[in-house]
């Protein structure tokens, strides 16, 4: 029963592995390939692989989603915009979660939190038919009282709080966003929504929100995918879990 209670609350560790797939399409070749990164990730104490099949393609392709619905073994969190054609994905492949994540064609990489206040109506019927098919929703927003009414009122069981600003900014100011996702993860877990949060973490950064105690899962990736390149995936896995257990 001790150890039972233990797992529970460890923290975990999702592992994205776009950028795999960032890299591989950059020459056009089938290589590196993003399900052979999942599966080391997984041996090396990730708990979950995140993949984001974005409008364009630029990274994970619809293969890659088939083909890791297929191989994994641990969860697979299906990041997705607000659309028919992604909802249409997900109901097909049926991964364990999906995050609903704000996207723009232009940026570079997710630039902040869904809006969900704003966006109710457009996103509620999305979120009844992914948790009518079982697939656990999560909603990927900024540590703000008036995002997690709305996830509230959604229904969704999970939010992911963006910590992208918090791993930008500096001294107090970085102390001052510190405590907004804190108080922000303390409201959400009042409520019965469980936590995860995600983006911008490195070995340098990531303890302070690791220490959140309402924080179920961080999802982190292209820190780890670039610190692959000097030590191995396997060993720049290994040692964000370390990290992660250590803050707890």
């Amino acid at each position: 029963m001790t150890r039972h209670r233990a797992d529970e609350r460890r923290l975990r560790l999702g592992v994205n592995i776009d950028h795999v797939a960032t890299v591989r399409n950059a020459r056009g070749a089938g290589y590196p390939d993003p399900v052979r990164a999942a599966l080391v990730a997984a041996k090396a104490g990730a708990d979950g692989i995140t993949a984001h099949l974005r409008e364009d393609r630029r990274h994970i392709t619809d293969d890659d989603i088939a083909r890791l619905a297929a191989a994994l073994t641990i969860p697979l969190n299906f990041e997705m915009a607000a659309t028919d054609e992604m909802l249409g994905i997900a109901l097909r492949h049926r991964p364990h979660a999906a995050c609903i994540v704000p996207e723009k064609r232009e940026e570079r990489t997710t630039e902040g939190g869904l809006d969900a206040a704003g966006h109710y109506d457009h996103l509620a019927p999305l979120v009844r038919r992914l948790a009518a098919a079982d697939i656990r929703v999560s909603l990927f927003i900024e540590p703000d009282a008036r995002q997690i009414e709305a996830a509230l009122r959604l229904g969704a069981p999970v939010v992911e709080l963006h910590t992208g600003l918090y791993a930008e900014l500096e001294g107090e100011a970085q102390v001052a966003e510190l405590r907004r996702l804190s108080d922000t993860a303390a409201l959400a877990a009042k409520n019965g929504i469980e936590v995860h949060a995600g983006h911008g973490l490195t070995y340098d950064n990531v303890t302070p929100i690791a220490a959140i105690p309402q924080v179920a899962e961080l999802n982190i990736g292209h820190f780890l995918i670039g610190e692959a390149i000097f030590t191995g995936l396997e060993a720049s896995v290994s040692r964000m879990r370390e990290l992660m257990d250590l803050a707890r």
